[in-house]
């Protein structure tokens, strides 16, 4: 006869089972759930805005997002800060201004559709199998989102539509320097459109550009035109209105040509969000100078941008900006700082003085009171405009009637300071994606192709004048520049005169 335990000790021995098994089962549970939302958390942060597209719809985005985009702007003399109308930035489409539509970070469609054989392949694309058939289409939408497509540089998953920066898409391996806005997808097509129209800054539109029967000129005689037509120059105390003004003496007393270089070898880094993961840290920081732009930080991104800062080119919405922290913000303590602010196109300096875009000047003497020691240059806004003719000079079709881009106008300052300059992801390379900035997570396609910038224009312009191989941008983003001290020009470059 068996061993019997007692009735009591059964129960205890039952509940100390039950006990132990439902523990194990709340472990288990619980290091699901922290795995789940560790998970969703890491997704959210990085996908954060297509989720929020996807469930809700780009207008439910859009209409709450003009504030989260507003500018500070710094008043004349005045303490309180003032709310920007967002349809006045540079990355706003015009329209309803109670209902703008921003271009950065919105979604990515550069090819949506307008003919029916792109809207059938769509729907070809629906997803299929028992998941998308068992879970509402939005939450659908949103995991395609989270799990698809995103190194690819797409914001919204599948957007129904050839991907622009695909290796299919319009872009191909390497930029073709015939692109013009008639390749562009209909959203981004309305917005150059837009930007085209307007003429904000008064641009009187002269020279052989804009037509399609301009003359097409070759790499050397590009180089040549722009030393024969282009000056940078920067502002200096005895020049009007400045030299009647108690505050000129911060002005440096000579100009930047003249203070800084000549330098071997230069670089030129773009702020392009295919910089990241490029692994180019070592080679931009192996040249004599390197030029940085705005915002773009070197800390965390070392392996792929370098660390060196010779020269950093900022504009006056940077400059003007509190979300930039230009007064406190070690990041432009270092190196040589360059501004520049937007001028009416005919505008002499007294004028310009008087209707600035953003108050680089009181931003400027600010600056040189916590920082008197760093050297701190203005462009002259002449300058900005030279180059923009020198853009629609060479193209055969209007382009945006506004000032270039830093990029570019950086590009050509380094050209007057070194003999040979390797911009870095000016043109897109293997890497390309819609990804704004290598620090940022903004995705949108105007950041590589233009919106309020003639970008198109201007990487067609640098695409003729560039002297590397195509393999040297598809593989690095890399294009090679000869400085202008090094452009031998026999005969006078084409083109219409300087402004």
């Amino acid at each position: 006869m068996g061993y019997k335990i007692p009735g009591a000790a059964m129960d205890r021995v039952s509940l100390l089972w039950r006990l132990r098994r439902r523990a194990r089962r709340g472990a288990v549970c619980m290091a699901f759930f922290c795995i789940c939302m560790a998970l969703l958390y890491a997704l959210c942060a990085e996908n954060s805005v297509p989720v929020t597209d996807a469930i809700f719809g780009v207008r439910a985005r859009t209409r709450a997002q003009p504030r989260a985009h507003s500018v500070i702007k710094v008043l004349r003399g005045g303490a309180k800060p003032m709310y920007i109308d967002p349809q006045k930035l540079p990355g706003v489409i015009p329209g309803d201004p109670h209902r703008p539509i921003p271009v950065l970070s919105s979604p990515n469609h550069t090819h949506e559709g307008g003919d029916l054989p792109s809207k059938r392949k769509s729907r070809e694309r629906e997803p299929s199998g028992f998941l998308a058939h068992l879970l509402p289409r939005p939450f659908t939408r949103a995991l395609e989102t989270l799990f698809g497509g995103r190194r690819r540089g797409e914001l919204s998953g599948k957007g129904g539509d050839a991907e622009f920066f695909g290796p299919n898409g319009p872009l191909g391996e390497v930029w073709d320097d015939e692109m013009s806005s008639s390749m562009l997808g209909s959203r981004l097509r309305r917005v150059v459109q837009n930007y085209q129209a307007m003429n904000k800054y008064g641009v009187e539109v002269s020279g052989p550009g804009g037509v399609s029967s301009r003359p097409k000129l070759s790499g050397p005689e590009l180089l040549c035109q722009l030393k024969d037509k282009v000056e940078v120059t920067t502002l200096t105390p005895d020049l009007q209105p400045f030299s009647s003004l108690p505050w000129a003496t911060q002005l440096p007393p000579k100009s930047l040509t003249a203070d800084l270089g000549p330098y071997k070898s230069c670089a030129v880094v773009s702020s392009a969000g295919s910089l990241r993961y490029s692994g180019l840290g070592k080679e931009i920081d192996s040249h004599d100078a390197v030029l940085r732009f705005n915002a773009a930080p070197t800390t965390g991104y070392e392996k792929d941008v370098g660390s060196k800062t010779t020269i950093r080119l900022i504009n006056s919405q940077v400059m003007a900006s509190d979300d930039h922290r230009f007064l406190s913000s070690s990041l432009y303590s270092s190196g040589v700082l360059v501004a520049w602010d937007p001028a009416p196109f005919s505008a002499d300096l007294t004028q310009w003085y008087n209707r600035t875009d953003y108050p680089i000047f009181i931003q400027y003497q600010r600056y040189r009171r916590l920082h008197p020691l760093q050297p701190f240059y203005i462009l002259h806004p002449r300058f900005e405009w030279q180059v923009w003719q020198r853009i629609q000079d060479n193209m055969a079709e209007p382009i945006q009637r506004n000032p270039p881009s830093s990029g570019f106008l950086g590009t050509v300052l380094m050209m007057s300071l070194c003999e040979v300059v390797h911009v870095y992801e000016f043109l897109p390379s293997r890497r390309k994606t819609e990804l704004c900035h290598y620090y940022q997570r903004f995705y949108d396609a105007a950041c590589t192709l233009g919106a309020y910038h003639p970008l198109l224009y201007e990487k067609n312009l640098v695409k003729r004048m560039n002297q590397g191989s195509d393999r040297d941008i598809f593989t690095h983003g890399r294009i090679t520049l000869p400085g202008f001290s090094k452009v031998n020009c026999t005969q006078a470059a084409g083109g219409s005169p300087g402004h």
